[in-house]
């Protein structure tokens, strides 16, 4: 008989709501959930390849041993056998800092890795933690951290109250929002647009986003920061500052605007490629405007200056006053897993609390840059990688010059991947181990509704019964937790769970919660029978801001309340959050963080610096997310997406004509590609997307390998960071092109 499922879509940062359709154990149809309290019915076209990753003959189901230099389908026992004979081995000899961990981008789409991941972390108590986002999104969360006390709290865009937008380095129309989950951007712009409002996007490419703003600009890459101060600028310059109310909350602000006053347009205009007017212009335009937001962010984050353009954002977004106020910027509130404490009260963020062993890199929450990872596996000495984990992650791809990280595992002693693929990276492991399909597995975005651009509660059951040889990741995470735990070794995956929740449980209890002071025996017996994701994350709810407390708010949520509620529980419209949200030590927002202000010199001696060379910047596509999508053919079919884009004047220039193959090449490497002739990039700027590259040898992804693309990281100088964030410099490479 044919059922009907609901499902969160684990594909992108959007969360959309799908309704699928099955027949036994096969899907029939994947549309959007017209229903969905959050997303409204959008859908893009990654939704419905779901059901190709769930078929997906490439997919690995059974864990697989290299032996003799093949990998093998092993039993699960097999495979921990190996991991705990080998990896004990290494520890003990050399200690567990000697081993590394990578987390990819995936791993926060799917909640059992989110959550208990941290778990295997804590016991194998290594220092040597890489992740996905030092490619991405730190600069975002380090500025956020500094002026508001937590990494995790990030303003947003109130799209569906804002008369005015003005969008940096982003592209919602494919990325579906990034540290921003906002489903149907093109319909919200629209409406935005309806109403009278205002979109103006800066960036040095026409992307289908700028194409249907009111207004594009180009600017040259890697100089937002000095845009944005310059907006700033002209904001004191000019008396349209209008953050009186948000006065009470604020520390530093004389600082901040006495450190911005050298940036005025004039200076900036050449180097950014925005004349002055035009900036004096935007100023003026947020100030005026009822309600206003700026949005930056990918290419804002992935350039030298990172943290002082994500910084600046928000500086600009409270000059204006339109921080924490409906129609401007606003901090979310989850319903589950948000930032604990005492409201307005913190000991807020620190970073270089050790430092990377080769190149003396800071931490920065918790991991250090992973452009640090191949120099880390490469040096020997005290410290040295020698056994590394991948957890749902391809670093071969993502990460700046994969061709010498490839090289590096090679010579690891050993190495371990947590991953659905054989794939150019986990093809150097020694143990693979998958995990389920998304639609055998619940689904509850973790971190997502922190940058929600409304507050909604959603869970997805099951769609299919995960077999029954096959654990799900939390499970697999607990036993290799086991394997490596001096406190814990040799406990059952019952156990440990147990602990985790118990931990979880005492910080509630002591927290400022729903239950705070409670009896935990009453909380134990309440969750009834639950285990794993799902009982942490009903304690979550139940103690959370709109919560039941177990019993004393009737009104409030529970998991079983949403289970009741397959298209999801509105939450209402984002609300003002300060002070609470604050957790800084003063409870105010620290407008001036010293590093910042520090590092505006920096930004300061980049002035004037010409357009001598190509620079090469980044594209997102619709139907792509880094890597991982790449073997899915709904995804890979039509016209060939990983081309490189150049102006026809630079084309011309350089005898390339459209269609033909050109020569990229940079300090850190060289590529071919296919060129596209296009007038929607600013001169003197190049092209391409990101995680391409599928054809290394081991692989075993078959729609892929046939389509395989170059990849632009090769490109990536991995000595080229913010040094603030240690965030990688993925826009604004200098590169030389010629035909190839």
């Amino acid at each position: 008989m044919p059922e009907t499922h609901y499902r969160i879509c684990p594909f992108c940062e959007a969360t959309c709501g799908l309704e699928i359709e099955t027949t036994e154990r096969s899907v029939t149809s994947v549309r959007g959930d017209g229903e969905d309290v959050f997303s409204d019915g959008f859908i893009c076209p990654k939704g419905p390849a779901l059901a190709e990753l769930d078929a997906d003959p490439d997919r690995l189901r059974h864990p697989l041993i290299k032996r003799n230099g093949s990998h093998v389908a092993a039993t699960w026992d097999e495979a921990f056998a190996e991991i705990e004979t080998r990896l004990g081995a290494i520890i003990a000899e050399h200690g567990s800092e000697s081993v590394g961990v990578y987390l990819g981008n995936p791993s926060v789409h799917n909640w059992s890795l989110a959550l208990y991941s941290r778990v295997f972390l804590r016991a194998l108590q290594t220092p040597q933690i890489y992740s996905a986002s030092t490619v991405d999104q730190v600069p975002k969360q380090l500025a956020s951290g500094l002026m508001f006390g937590s990494f995790a709290t990030v303003a947003v865009p109130d799209i569906d109250r804002t008369d005015y937008l003005l969008v940096l380095g982003a592209n919602p129309f494919e990325s579906n929002g990034s540290l921003w989950t906002v489903p149907d951007f093109p319909g919200r712009l629209r409406a935005l647009q309806k109403r009278g409002g205002t979109c103006v996007v800066i960036d040095p490419k026409r992307t289908r986003t700028a194409a249907a703003a009111d207004r594009h600009l180009f600017i040259r890459p890697g100089s937002d920061a000095l845009f944005l101060a310059a907006v700033a600028n002209t904001l004191v310059a000019e008396n349209l500052c209008t953050h009186k109310d948000l006065d009470p909350h604020l520390d530093g602000v004389e600082a901040a605007k006495a450190a911005l006053e050298p940036f005025t347009p004039e200076l900036v205009a050449s180097t950014c490629g925005i004349e002055a007017n035009e900036i004096r212009k935007i100023a003026r335009e947020l100030a005026a405007a009822p309600r206003a937001a700026i949005y930056g962010r990918i290419g804002t984050c992935t350039q030298e200056f990172g943290t002082l353009a994500s910084w600046l954002v928000d500086v600009c977004n409270i000059l204006t006053g339109n921080f924490d106020r409906p129609g401007g910027v606003l901090f979310p509130l989850p319903a589950a897993f948000s930032v604990g404490g005492k409201p307005g009260i913190g000991r807020g963020v620190s970073t270089g609390r050790r430092h990377s062993r080769v190149r003396g890199a800071p931490e920065v929450m918790g991991e250090f840059p992973c452009s640090c990872l191949a120099e880390e596996i490469e040096t020997p000495g005290k410290g040295q990688i020698r056994a590394l984990f991948t957890i749902a992650g391809n670093p071969v791809l993502s990460t700046p010059n994969g061709t010498r990280l490839d090289a590096a595992m090679r010579n690891l002693d050993f190495m371990v991947s947590l991953d659905i693929y054989l794939n150019e990276t986990s093809r150097h492991a020694d143990v693979i181990l998958p995990g389920l399909s998304p639609l055998e597995s619940s689904h509850y975005d973790t971190a997502f509704p922190a940058f929600g651009y409304r507050n909604a509660l959603r869970y997805s059951p099951p769609v299919f019964a995960a077999p029954d040889d096959r654990p799900a990741e939390w499970q697999t995470l607990l036993r290799l937790t086991s394997i490596v735990s001096k406190d814990a070794g040799g406990a059952s995956v019952e156990d440990l769970d147990n602990f985790v929740f118990s931990t979880n449980l005492q910080r509630y209890l002591r927290s400022d919660s729903k239950i705070q002071g409670r009896d935990e025996s009453e909380i134990q017996q309440e969750l009834g029978d639950r285990v794993g994701p799902e009982r942490l994350l009903d304690l979550a709810l139940r103690a959370g801001p709109y919560g039941d407390g177990f019993g004393s708010d009737p009104d409030g949520v529970s998991l079983k309340k949403v289970e009741e509620h397959p298209h999801g529980i509105d939450l209402g419209e984002l609300q003002s959050r300060v002070p609470e949200v604050l957790k800084t030590p003063s409870g105010k927002i620290e407008l001036a963080p010293g590093a910042v202000i520090e590092d505006l010199s920096r930004l300061r001696d980049c002035v004037g610096r010409g357009a001598e060379s190509l620079y090469l910047i980044g594209r997102r596509h619709l139907r792509s997310n880094n890597s991982w999508l790449h073997n899915l053919p709904r995804l890979t079919r039509g016209k060939n997406l990983c081309t490189l884009q150049i102006h026809s004047d630079d084309a011309g220039r350089l005898k390339l004509s459209d269609g033909g193959t050109a020569l990229v090449s940079s300090k850190a490497g060289s590529v071919e590609v296919p060129v596209e002739v296009t007038d929607d990039i600013m001169p003197g700027v190049v092209s391409m997307p990101h995680g391409w590259g599928h054809n290394h040898e081991g692989a075993k992804l078959s729609v892929a390998r046939d389509r395989p693309g170059s990849n632009s990281n090769i490109l990536a100088d991995e000595f080229a960071l913010d040094p603030l964030s240690g965030n990688a410099v993925l826009n604004g490479i200098p590169v030389t092109v010629r035909a190839a």
